[in-house]
Formats: C-alpha cells, sequence, structure tokens
C-alpha cells in the first residue's frame, strides 16, 4: 500500500484546505466501496426472494436509492470534498454465506478528482438506510464495516486483495 508523508487537506501551516485540482489531468476514474450488515435470524424471516420486505416497502431497493442519492450529495456533506456531478452510480445488495447483507458501491467520473468517497458516502448510507428500515425489526442489526475496494484513474490506483 502506498502511503504519503503528509494529509492533502492540511496546508503548509496545518490550516484545513481543500486540494487544488487545478493542475491535474482529467481522465476517467471509478471507485468501488462495500458495507456489511448483519441480519439477525428475525430480520431474515422477512426474506422475499433476494430483498427484504417490510410495511416500508422494498428494504434493498429502497437502500440503493439512497445511497445513489448520498453518493450524488458527498460534496455537500463531507466539508473539504470538491462536489462532483458523478457520471455514474452503482449500487448492488446481496447476502452472503453469513447471510449479511454486502453493499457494493461503484461510482465513476471523468474529471480530475476521484470519486472514492463518493462511493464511501454511497454504501454507508445505503447500510443506515437497511438499518433504519428494519430497525423496528431488531436492534441487534450491525452495521459492521464500510472500506474502499477497488479505485482506478488517479496518480494511484489501489485494489484490495
Amino acid at each position: 500500500m502506498v502511503q504519503t508523508n503528509k494529509l492533502t487537506h492540511l496546508d503548509d501551516q496545518g490550516r484545513a484546505t481543500m486540494v487544488d485540482v487545478s493542475a491535474k489531468p482529467v481522465t476517467h476514474r471509478t471507485a468501488t466501496a462495500r458495507s456489511i450488515v448483519y441480519l439477525p435470524p428475525n430480520v431474515l424471516q422477512q426474506l422475499v426472494g433476494s430483498d427484504l420486505q417490510t410495511k416500508k416497502g422494498s428494504v434493498f431497493q429502497i437502500a440503493i436509492i439512497a445511497g445513489i442519492m448520498a453518493a450524488k450529495k458527498t460534496g455537500d456533506l463531507i466539508p473539504l470534498c470538491h462536489p462532483l456531478g458523478l457520471d455514474n452510480c452503482h449500487i448492488t445488495i446481496q447476502l452472503n454465506e453469513q447471510q449479511e447483507a454486502v453493499i457494493d458501491c461503484t461510482a465513476s467520473i471523468t474529471a480530475k478528482t476521484g470519486v472514492e468517497m463518493e462511493a464511501l458516502v454511497g454504501a454507508s448510507l445505503a447500510a443506515l438506510t437497511i438499518y433504519d428500515m428494519c430497525k423496528a425489526l431488531s436492534h441487534d442489526i450491525v452495521i459492521k464495516e464500510t472500506k474502499l475496494i477497488e479505485k482506478t484513474g488517479g496518480k494511484r490506483d489501489f485494489k484490495r486483495t
């Protein structure tokens, strides 16, 4: 893993700053982030096919929409993120062998800066939406982790192995 020697959101005097991307080249950039949500057995009992159905509706479909909406608003939510008009944002939700919801959010753009924060926000908000929609069934739902899986197109590509 490549490490930098300084935080990019601090200037030479240690003050918070937005990264100046004006000299960076425009490239096609993608990022994929993953959130994993533990679902207790009484929540999984609501499973119909590959989605959870509640009185509020299709949990996974609403979580996907919420995640996409959040990814589009990342620059409004995280103070030093650049506001970006995403080219695409795609979210999938599947159950793994441990019966956890695995949320993958892939964002892409052709721009001077990357979209890893957008992917992370999209996956995170989808996970929070699953919690919100199912909390009446159980408070034992756990959002276990959110992490970057892969990013391409910037100064340094990254792929978690």
